[in-house]
């Protein structure tokens, strides 16, 4: 598999090998030898599988945060989407910035999505899935929430003009800057 740092410090792009022929494609979503040969040494505790019908649903900014705060590794199972980090980490060079990925059955790609990142999507085809390991159990009291068009987050959702299909509480989320974030950013060891 290849493993590609992003600009945002620990969000990492992982793209598994695909074997395919004439009936489809065999793909290892995840072996834990593979990703501890590349430093990813998170203990997975929970599977999520979603569903949106309808193109334009969008999910997010969600985050979990301490002491059930969650790492995540999300792939899309079916379909296609726009996947988004947020980076909220007080301190860090990144704080407050925003990165996106193309998701697809088809192209199989993975994002790794450490503790201390908001977490959204946006779908772009009729029935897409979104499938995801979390590192911690899902923890309501600690669930928080990014609002999803927060002007100090600028993020280009790619949906030229049209309303996204949202639930009312992510409607209702705070902007950044109206929250104190429950997390730190830590520099990583030389």
């Amino acid at each position: 598999m290849n493993v590609s740092q992003t600009r945002l410090t620990g969000l990492l792009l992982i793209e598994p090998r695909r074997f395919g022929d004439h009936r489809g494609f065999f793909a290892e979503t995840y072996n834990r030898q593979a990703y501890e040969a590349h430093g990813i040494t998170t203990d997975w505790v929970q599977d999520n599988h979603s569903l949106s019908a309808t193109p334009g649903t969008l999910r997010g900014l969600h985050f979990q945060a301490p002491p059930y705060a969650q790492a995540k590794l999300v792939r899309c199972g079916r379909g296609r989407l726009f996947d988004v980090v947020a980076d909220l980490r007080r301190g860090s060079p990144t704080f407050g910035q925003w990165e996106g990925f193309e998701l697809s059955a088809e192209n199989g790609h993975q994002v790794l999505i450490p503790v201390g990142f908001a977490h959204g999507f946006v779908t772009r085809e009729p029935d897409t899935e979104i499938v995801y390991k979390c590192s911690d159990y899902y923890a309501p009291e600690t669930e928080g929430a990014v609002v999803w068009d927060d002007p100090d987050v600028g993020v280009d959702w790619g949906l030229e003009g049209a309303e996204p299909i949202l639930s009312e509480k992510d409607r209702a989320a705070p902007r950044l800057k109206d929250f104190e974030t429950p997390f730190t950013y830590e520099k990583a060891a030389p």
